[in-house]
């Protein structure tokens, strides 16, 4: 264990290239307690599991935190993992739990009950203003008080509300994946959407 905390208190470094034939060999060597082959994962997949962390927390530091508490849960957990799930996708689950845990533990509100779905309705972000500032000083300044209240609003948004709402529309990710990834379907993801876009727009009509 102590070969692990090491291991994940590093600065993330290059990412390897792996086929899932090697990736596969990674695992099996890994989940019998080869500490090389465990290192070679975590490079493999910690720019992802970076990215995440500070996507949802805004703050280096905190993300520096959830990704070695992720990754020492990874380490942890990895003999239970049997291959029934692409481990990229395994891997996301137990991130994601981390960062939920972690917004519940800085207080955020807890979740209320999803609404019915309305599909069709027009992406939130379509509804905002224009941002760039097309060398408008005063058109600048807006993007970025926008961008403010943006993040401020995020913040009250329940933890998986804001959770998919970061992965749907920073990450790019498509609904189906997000609902693989939290463990879940794509309806009850893209019913989550719909919650946290509804009260964005709540919060932001003004400027919407």
């Amino acid at each position: 264990m102590e070969g692990c905390l090491e291991l994940i208190h590093r600065v993330p470094g290059a990412t390897p290239q792996l086929d899932a034939l090697e990736e596969r060999t990674l695992i099996r060597q890994a989940q019998r307690g080869d500490r090389a082959a465990f290192e070679q994962l975590v490079r493999l997949h910690e720019g992802g599991v970076l990215r995440l962390a500070l996507q949802m927390v805004r703050s280096e530091e905190e993300a520096k935190d959830i990704y070695q508490e992720a990754f020492l849960k990874i380490y942890r957990s990895l003999g239970r993992f049997r291959f029934e799930s692409r481990f990229s996708t395994w891997m996301y689950r137990v991130v994601m739990n981390v960062c939920l845990d972690h917004l519940r533990r800085a207080g955020t509100r807890r979740e209320v009950q999803a609404p019915e779905s309305e599909p069709g309705q027009a992406e939130f972000f379509h509804t905002l203003p224009e941002e760039r500032p097309a060398l408008n000083p005063e058109r600048a300044l807006q993007g970025r008080e926008v961008q403010r209240r943006i993040q401020a609003a995020l913040t009250r948004l329940s933890p998986r509300e804001r959770l998919v709402f970061e992965l749907k529309h920073y990450q790019g990710m498509k609904l189906r994946a997000i609902g693989d990834y939290c463990g879940t379907s794509e309806q009850t993801a893209k019913n989550c959407l719909f919650r946290a876009t509804q009260k964005l727009r709540l919060e932001l009509k003004e400027i919407a």
